[in-house]
């Protein structure tokens, strides 16, 4: 298999599924021993998307691109690997902050740079594999990601999105809602002829997603609460029967 496929166009914008099996052949260094398996995104997309974009439009195009990147950077330890991107040239950066390399990036994770350092999560404090489980547990079902419109094409790419998953994990040490969290974003990719990242700017309101994640309330708070409401051992026996 090529780096091209019938139509032309480049392997790292077919469907991500296509990228996968081409990588199965290539030696890839996966972080986990193995490809990833995305079934389960590909349901909750089937069920939940709000956008059909045409095969071979230019929405189409930039969603496969930046979800065949979140794919690489999430399973592929070797950033030399990354077909998404210009490896040596590549630049990251979220609300104007502090640009990452390919090997920061790889590094750190997405959710690490993505989030920063706040009250309700410290980036700075979390390793890759932390902050996956983290949101993982959050969002059992999964956090996936779809391209709402594209506003400009290359080589400045600029086009808005969303994440989405349903709060039915605890979020350190916070009770899940059940709520659907929506995080609505714009991005601006500076891409090369054939559609390679050189760079890429997001941004997002990371405090709404995050005051969303703490509405259930702290669950340690509570146990105390009840701890000290003069009905409180009552009520646990209660609960208990």
């Amino acid at each position: 298999m090529s780096a091209t496929q019938s139509n032309d166009l480049p392997l790292w914008v077919q469907d991500r599924d296509q990228v996968i099996a081409y990588s199965k052949q290539a030696n890839i260094e996966w972080r986990n021993g193995n490809p990833p398996d995305y079934s389960r995104s590909k349901q909750n997309l089937a069920q939940e998307s709000l956008y059909n974009h045409l095969e071979d439009s230019l929405e189409n195009i930039v969603q496969n691109l930046v979800r065949t990147f979140e794919m690489e950077v999430s399973f592929k330890t070797n950033p030399q690997q990354w077909l998404s991107v210009v490896n040596d040239k590549f630049r990251v950066s979220t609300n104007g902050g502090r640009e990452f390399t390919a090997e920061e990036l790889g590094a750190k994770g997405t959710y690490n740079v993505f989030m920063a350092d706040s009250e309700h999560y410290k980036s700075s404090e979390e390793t890759f594999e932390s902050s996956h489980q983290i949101f993982h547990s959050t969002f059992p079902q999964g956090f996936p990601w779809e391209l709402i419109e594209v506003y400009s094409g290359p080589p400045n790419v600029t086009f808005k999105w969303r994440h989405w998953g349903h709060f039915r994990g605890e979020y350190k040490g916070f009770a899940p809602t059940g709520e659907t969290v929506e995080i609505v974003g714009m991005s601006v990719a500076r891409v090369t002829d054939d559609l390679k990242i050189i760079s890429m700017e997001h941004y997002f309101d990371n405090s709404l997603f995050l005051e969303k994640l703490t509405a259930g309330g702290n669950q340690s708070d509570k146990s105390n609460l009840l701890s000290r409401c003069p009905f409180g051992g009552w009520l646990n026996k209660f609960k208990k029967s």
